[in-house]
């Protein structure tokens, strides 16, 4: 165990091969990026073939609490030799809930998988109608839980337990998700609903699709997007974001022209923020100090 998280010293610790061999990680996609940047500056030239044969080594490595953009899991593929990350959903109140399969080639991309064995999970619409979509292809709803995963209660808050129960028992877990038909009912996770959707000139967009179509452009390092408050839109895209590859400046007139290609117009952010580091908690979740600050 390390005391904080150095991806310096997380690959000297796997290219050791003289320390007995760490078969399982777990860590956040902030994580993955950081470790990503230090084999490019570091070792893509050095020990590549090295790298390769320490991440085939292990049995399962794992990426969880956050949603993990496509771009960050197609480099691990690249530089670890053909790994592919497995996703997952869980939160403290429920443990582990959904999951890809354990074969590389059931690891659907961009998806948390199904609800793991002895757990039921549904989607409840948005809309305030609480219709089930859970079968419904591609349309919002919240993450609602049961099963003997499921917490009891939150220690000595009656209260605060009874809100965040359904009637009949469900645990709602704010965060909304899409199933998509197509992969077997696999749910997507969009976003928190009170911080990862985006309500814009009648549009609800999710910000970690927003994040993704950004860290896809080779010019950002990483990429957080919040909804700040607007009189005449309700909310307004804003991107916070850090340059990668020796870039030293980006407008915003350039970033939407670029993403123009490949996301509809309302989704594009129209107010951004380059800064030197994003701020994170120790999960490496977070951008809460920016939101509404952009």
């Amino acid at each position: 165990m390390f005391p904080k998280f150095d991806a310096k010293a997380v690959w000297s610790r796997w290219l050791n091969t003289l320390l007995p061999q760490v078969t399982l990680f777990m860590c956040v996609p902030t994580v993955y990026a950081r470790l990503i940047s230090y084999y490019d500056e570091n070792l893509a030239v050095t020990q590549p073939g090295a790298v390769k044969a320490a991440c085939q080594k292990f049995r399962l490595q794992i990426c969880g609490s956050a949603a993990l953009p496509s771009p960050i899991k197609r480099k691990w593929e690249q530089i670890s030799g053909g790994v592919v990350l497995l996703e997952r959903y869980g939160m403290t109140e429920i443990g582990m809930a959904l999951s890809n399969g354990f074969e590389a080639e059931k690891r659907i991309d961009g998806s948390v998988g199904w609800a793991l064995p002895g757990v039921t999970v549904r989607l409840i619409s948005a809309d305030g109608l609480e219709r089930d979509v859970t079968k419904e292809d591609n349309e919002p709803g919240e993450i609602q839980v049961k099963g003997e995963n499921v917490f009891v209660e939150y220690w000595r808050k009656p209260k605060e337990t009874a809100k965040e129960f359904t009637p009949d028992g469900w645990f709602k877990t704010g965060d909304i998700a899409v199933s998509r038909q197509e992969h077997d009912g696999a749910l997507f996770i969009q976003g928190r609903a009170n911080v990862d959707i985006i309500k814009s000139g009648g549009y609800k967009i999710s910000a970690l699709d927003v994040e993704r179509e950004l860290l896809s452009l080779h010019i950002i390092g990483e990429a957080a997007v919040v909804g700040l408050e607007d009189e005449e839109w309700g909310q307004r895209v804003a991107a916070v974001v850090t340059l990668g590859n020796g870039t030293k400046e980006l407008k915003l007139k350039d970033l939407r022209n670029m993403m123009r290609k490949h996301m509809a117009p309302y989704k594009i952010p129209t107010v951004l923020k380059v800064v030197d580091e994003i701020p994170r908690n120790k999960m490496g979740k977070g951008i809460s100090e920016f939101q509404g600050k952009c």
